[in-house]
Formats: C-alpha cells, structure tokens, sequence
C-alpha cells in the first residue's frame, strides 16, 4: 500500500496519532496547506495550487519544494488537484491532514463527499485535523481502535439501512436511519468499536483529543 498525506488548508494539530497515521507517507501540499509542513516536521515532494494563499515567511526548505501550478479560475480546488497528484504518483491510500475547520465551510464538506467517492472506489480514506478524523463507511463490517471514552458519531449522507454499532455506549442493532436523523449523533466507545452497514452513504465521526 502507498500512502500519501494531502497537506490541506483547514485547521491541524499535531497529535500523536496524526504522527503515526503519516509515518513513512509520502506528503503532497495543496496551497495554503504546506503552513502545517513545519509544526509536523515534514518537507512535502510536491505543493499544488494556485498559490493565492501562501504563508508568509516560509522556511527556505518548503520554498524549494517542486510546484505544480494552476490558474485562479479552475474547476477543481487545490486539494482535489492535490489528490489527482497523489494518484498519478500511485496512492493507493490517503490522509487528507487538515479537512476540518478552516475559513471555508464549503471546501470541508467537499472534502468529506470526496472521501466518500474515494472510498466507494476502494480508496482507504481518513480525514484529520489531528484531534477530530472521518473515515468514510463502506457497505460491511469495520473495526476502529479508538480508546473507550471517545466520543464519535455516524453521519449520514443517504438513508441507512442495516446500520449496527458494537462497543459503543448506545449500541444499535439492523436499523434503518432515515436521512437527517440525529439518531447517531453523540455515542461513546466502550470496549472496541465495530461498524456494519448494510446500505447507503456514512461518515464515521470520532474525537480522539476531545479537550482539543
């Protein structure tokens, strides 16, 4: 499997477990995003954009990083060039490092939706921001190693269907969960969680640093 952490313009922590996601990834920066090179101790091979929103005063060593450049007025966001890049470079897996927060509503939600077609095409997709990840669910079963106490919550995209959670403070057997019910908004782990769904389009939501 090849890994590569998509830096993005959104809000980032570095946490150790973000640490541990991007070991041995290879990073490409979409715009804005090479701001959070620093503070996680990484050089990307590759910034994409537009380049309307660099930090100032960057380092010499993420100035010298390889451009790929595109117009103002495009079709696509840096992050989803960012991510084309990747492939092009062999990812098979992505960490979508800053996805969250930011002064963009919008590009955070398209990054939630692209992770869910990324994931519907066989792509192991997690968005960060160090405390806070989304891990699009597929059809099936799925076991996450988040400590007991995290608070987590499914979000769903579609109706539900054969929707069950194990190890969680709320467990849920086979439900159907009409879209936008709040029915799976606020759990607690407890004892391992595992994820199976039957049917439709879901996130699944956790808080591993809660007090952020």
């Amino acid at each position: 499997m090849s890994t590569f952490t998509i830096l993005l313009g959104g809000e980032l922590k570095r946490t150790s477990r973000l640490a541990r996601q991007i070991a041995d990834s290879r990073i490409i920066a979409a715009d804005a995003g090479i701001g959070h090179a620093t503070a996680l101790g990484v050089v990307p091979e590759l910034w994409v954009g537009d380049f309307d929103s660099v930090p100032v005063d960057l380092p010499d060593a993420l100035e010298a990083v390889p451009r790929m450049t595109f117009p103002a007025e495009k079709d696509k966001t840096d992050g989803e060039l960012a991510v084309e890049a990747a492939f092009a470079r062999g990812a098979t897996a992505l960490v979508l490092a800053g996805a969250f927060g930011g002064p963009r509503a919008d590009h955070a939600f398209l990054h939630m939706v692209l992770a869910m077609r990324l994931a519907e095409a066989g792509i192991d997709v997690t968005l960060t921001s160090g405390t806070q990840e989304g891990v699009p669910l597929r059809s099936g079963r799925a076991r996450f190693d988040y400590e007991d106490g995290t608070l987590f919550s499914v979000l769903g995209f579609s109706d539900l269907t054969g929707l069950s959670l194990a190890g969680a403070k709320w467990p849920l057997d086979n439900v159907e969960v009409p879209f936008g019910s709040s029915l799976t908004i606020s759990n607690e782990v407890r004892g391992g969680l595992e994820v199976a769904l039957g049917g439709g389009r879901a996130m699944l939501l956790a808080h591993p640093y809660p007090e952020g």
